[in-house]
C-alpha cells in the first residue's frame, strides 16, 4: 500500500477512527443520576458519541461531495476504486445516515436504544456501504456486504424486552446468510471459469471464447438470486415486511435508506463492471426479477393495514423499477437513470419514515394507516409534507418521483423495450391507489388522537426540508440528473 492510497481512503479512514473513539473511550464516561421525572435524560456517552457522529457524517459528506470531479483511480492493488460514482453515492449515503440519526434521536431515547453501541453498529453498517460502493474485486465488495449486513442483524434484534424485533433479527439473520451463500457459490464458479476475483480481469477473461460458458452461466444465476435477496427484489423478497415490521422504526429506516444506495452499487459494479459481456445471460433473470417485483410488491401493498408493511412491499416495487435501468446495456442515460432512480428512491424514503418517528411517542408507534387519520387538522405542514413524500414514492408530478420514472421508462422505450415500458407504467398505476389512500386518510378522515404535536423540532426542520427538497428537486431536476450522468459518464470511461 502507498501513501497516496492511504489519503485514497482518508475518510473511511476518519470513520473506522469515529468508531473505534466510541467503542474505546466513551464507555469511561461519567454518567448521571438517572431521573426518571427527566423525560429529557440522555446518557454523557451516548449524547457525546451522537454530536461527535453527527459531526463526522457532515464532513464525510462535504469530502466526497469534493471529489465528485476526480480522475477514476484503482488502489490498493486494485481492490479498491474511487470515482465520481463512488463518490456521489458515499457522500449521499453519509447524508442519508446522519438524516436518519437526526430523526431518530427522541425516538431512541424514549425506547431505550439511544447507547452508544448502537451508534457505534451505525457507523459500522455506514463503512460497509463505502467499501460495497468502491469494491473493484469480489472479495472487496464480499466484505463490505457482510460488515454491513451483521451491523443490520444486529440492530434490527437489540431493542430490549422487544419479542417481534428479536423473531425479525433471527429471520433476517437466517435468510441473509443462506443469500450470502448464494452469492459467494455465484463468485466461486465465476472464478473458477475466470481465473479471478478482480472485476476488470473478469471483464477481460469473459470476452474469451475458450472460457467455460456454461459454468459462468451458474454462476451468475447464484450471483444474481443473492443479490436479488439484498435488493429485496421478488420472490426472494419474504425477509422485507417481516423486517421491517418488526425492526423499530428507526432501524427500518436504516435498512430502508441508504444501504439501497450501496446495493444498486454493486449490483452495477457486477453487472456492468465485471459480467457486461454476458449480458444475454443476465438481461432475462433481470426482466424476470423487475416484472416480478412490480407485481408482487404492488398488489401485495394494496392489502395492507400497517404502513410499515405497505412501505415494506412498495419498496419492492420500487427494487424492481430500478432493475429496469439495467437492461439497457452499454447505455449510460439508462444506468444514470437508475442511478437517478436509486437516489431520489432514498431521499423520499428517510421523510417517509423520519415522519412515522415523529409522530411515534413514548408508549405508541405510529405503524398503522390509522394512525395518519387526520393528520392536516393536527399538522398542516406535516401532512404536506407526507402528501409530497406519498406523491414522491407513486411518481405524480411534480414532485422527483415522476422525473425518476419518467427517465428509467424514457430508457425503456429508447432500448427497444416498449411492452416492458408499458407495463411498468401500469404497475405504477395500481401503486399510486395505495399512496393516494394515505393522503385520503390524512386530509379525508376524522383524527382519531387530537393531541397536539411537540417536540423534535430540529428533526421537523430537517424533514420540512427533505419535503421541499423533494419538491424542488421534481421542478428543477437538472443538476441532480446532470450530477448523475456526469458522475456516470466519467466512470465508465475510467
Amino acid at each position: 500500500m502507498q501513501a497516496i492510497d492511504l489519503l485514497e481512503i482518508l475518510p473511511e479512514l476518519i470513520l473506522l477512527l469515529v468508531i473505534c473513539f466510541i467503542l474505546l473511550v466513551t464507555p469511561f464516561f461519567k454518567e448521571k443520576e438517572v431521573n426518571d421525572d427527566d423525560v429529557f435524560f440522555t446518557p454523557n456517552a451516548a449524547s457525546f458519541a451522537y454530536q461527535l457522529t453527527i459531526l463526522t457524517l457532515l464532513v464525510l459528506a462535504i469530502m466526497f461531495a469534493m471529489r465528485v470531479s476526480d480522475v477514476p483511480m484503482r488502489i490498493m492493488n486494485g481492490l479498491y476504486i474511487v470515482d465520481p460514482f463512488s463518490n456521489v453515492l458515499k457522500s449521499v449515503s453519509a447524508i442519508a445516515v446522519m438524516v436518519t440519526l437526526i430523526y431518530s434521536k427522541q425516538y431512541l431515547i424514549d425506547r431505550q436504544l439511544f447507547r452508544i453501541d448502537y451508534i457505534a453498529l451505525v457507523l459500522l453498517a455506514l463503512l460497509g456501504q463505502f467499501v460495497m460502493i468502491s469494491g473493484a474485486n469480489m472479495l472487496t465488495l464480499y466484505l463490505g456486504l457482510e460488515l454491513l449486513a451483521l451491523s443490520t442483524y444486529t440492530l434490527t434484534a437489540m431493542r430490549p424486552n422487544f419479542p417481534r424485533g428479536i423473531e425479525a433479527g433471527m429471520k433476517y439473520f437466517i435468510l441473509g446468510a443462506l443469500s450470502s451463500g448464494f452469492l459467494l457459490y455465484g463468485m466461486s464458479m465465476i472464478y473458477g471459469a475466470t481465473g479471478s476475483l478482480d472485476l476488470d480481469d473478469i471483464l477481460r477473461n469473459t470476452s474469451n471464447d475458450a472460457v467455460m460458458h456454461l459454468v459462468l452461466s451458474f454462476g451468475i444465476v447464484f450471483l444474481l438470486a443473492g443479490l436479488a435477496f439484498k435488493l429485496g427484489a421478488a420472490p426472494f423478497h419474504m425477509w422485507v415486511p417481516d423486517v421491517y415490521d418488526g425492526a423499530p422504526t428507526s432501524v427500518t429506516l436504516l435498512i430502508g435508506g441508504a444501504p439501497k444506495i450501496a446495493a444498486f452499487a454493486i449490483t452495477f459494479r457486477l453487472l456492468v463492471g465485471g459480467l457486461q459481456n454476458l449480458d444475454v445471460d443476465w438481461q432475462p433473470i433481470l426482466i424476470f426479477l423487475s416484472v416480478t417485483s412490480l407485481i408482487v410488491g404492488n398488489l401485495t401493498a394494496i392489502a395492507q393495514t400497517n404502513i410499515k408493511r405497505m412501505l415494506a412491499y412498495s419498496t419492492i416495487s420500487h427494487m424492481g423499477f430500478m432493475l429496469l435501468g439495467f437492461l439497457c446495456v452499454y447505455d449510460e442515460l439508462a444506468y444514470s437513470a437508475s442511478f437517478f432512480y436509486a437516489v431520489t428512491y432514498v431521499l423520499s424514503t428517510l421523510g417517509t419514515f423520519g415522519l412515522l418517528m415523529i409522530l411515534s411517542k413514548k408508549g405508541f408507534e405510529c405503524e398503522t394507516i390509522d394512525d395518519l387519520k387526520g393528520l392536516n387538522r393536527r399538522s398542516p405542514l406535516l401532512a404536506f409534507i407526507m402528501l409530497l413524500l406519498m406523491f414522491s414514492l407513486a411518481g405524480i408530478p411534480p414532485t422527483v418521483g415522476f422525473i425518476a420514472k419518467l427517465s428509467i421508462l424514457d430508457s425503456l422505450v429508447d432500448a427497444g423495450y416498449l411492452g416492458l415500458a408499458i407495463f411498468a407504467v401500469m404497475a405504477s398505476l395500481v401503486g399510486a391507489f395505495y399512496y393516494l389512500r394515505v393522503v385520503k386518510t390524512m386530509y379525508f378522515e376524522e383524527p382519531t388522537d387530537n393531541s397536539v404535536i411537540t417536540g423534535q423540532g430540529f428533526a421537523k426542520g430537517i424533514l420540512t426540508i427533505n419535503g421541499i427538497f423533494i419538491l424542488l428537486a421534481g421542478i428543477f431536476p437538472a443538476f441532480l440528473t446532470t450530477l448523475c450522468l456526469q458522475a456516470m459518464r466519467t466512470s465508465l470511461q475510467g
